[in-house]
């Protein structure tokens, strides 16, 4: 029996790079496809947020001199584009999907409707929510905290290249502990890098777990809807 029923995944755009230094990989959104299959085939209602960084990065480019709003609705653009490209990963395994956007694009993808997206999650589809909040100066961590909770999902997964919350980085710092249990208190006054502040404050303000994992270990995405003992749980 599944611990979830509903999961919201964040995944970077650095996910989607693979051996590329710029651009996606589609072998890589080919494998993430794969297992996110294997999860609704549990009957695991599955949404997806995912970031720009492997395109474009708003906050890099405004701290080199370009307007922050307009650096940050270019990332949003760029969300958009790995956007499409998953969703083209879920078609060729043969899996009902709709991309919803927080900014008008009808040719490629719906509007953002809250009770739409639920709809289409209880009917068995995965829901990719791009273009962020639709909003200049909140990262897509904040708009997949705020995304879980609008969709009522159990559980904020977020993907990452290493395997749970550490008290120093650990690809500088060989000594470093992860930490496989913690408190969102914790990861406040500690200032660990999980997600961005204003994403861990509305995730403790409405008690939405959060489990940080490496997605790049086999079946991890599956294990972590199962809710098995991977990773840093975050409640």
């Amino acid at each position: 029996m599944n611990k979830y029923k509903r999961i919201l995944l964040k995944l970077s755009g650095e996910a989607l790079l693979g051996s590329h230094e710029y651009g996606i990989d589609p072998a890589i959104a080919a494998v993430i496809a794969k297992q996110i299959k294997k999860v609704t085939e549990l009957g695991v209602q599955v949404a997806v947020v995912i970031g720009g960084g492997n395109i474009f990065r708003g906050d890099t480019a405004s701290t080199e001199g370009m307007d922050r709003a307009t650096a940050d609705y270019m990332g949003m653009l760029a969300t958009a584009m790995n956007a499409l490209a998953m969703e083209d990963a879920f078609k060729r395994e043969r899996m009902y999907t709709r991309v919803q956007s927080a900014i008008e694009m009808p040719k490629i993808a719906e509007n953002y409707v809250r009770k739409k997206a639920i709809r289409h999650l209880e009917k068995g589809r995965v829901v990719i929510f791009a273009c962020g909040t639709g909003n200049p100066y909140f990262s897509t961590d904040t708009a997949a905290t705020l995304r879980a909770l609008e969709i009522n999902a159990d559980i904020l997964l977020k993907a990452t290249k290493v395997d749970g919350v550490y008290d120093k980085d650990p690809q500088r710092d060989k000594t470093a502990k992860k930490i496989s249990r913690l408190s969102y208190h914790d990861v406040v006054v500690k200032k660990l890098k999980v997600m961005d502040m204003p994403a861990v404050t509305l995730a403790m303000e409405n008690n939405l777990p959060i489990l940080v994992f490496n997605i790049f270990k086999k079946d991890n995405i599956v294990k972590a809807a199962k809710g098995q003992a991977i990773g840093s749980l975050i409640k």
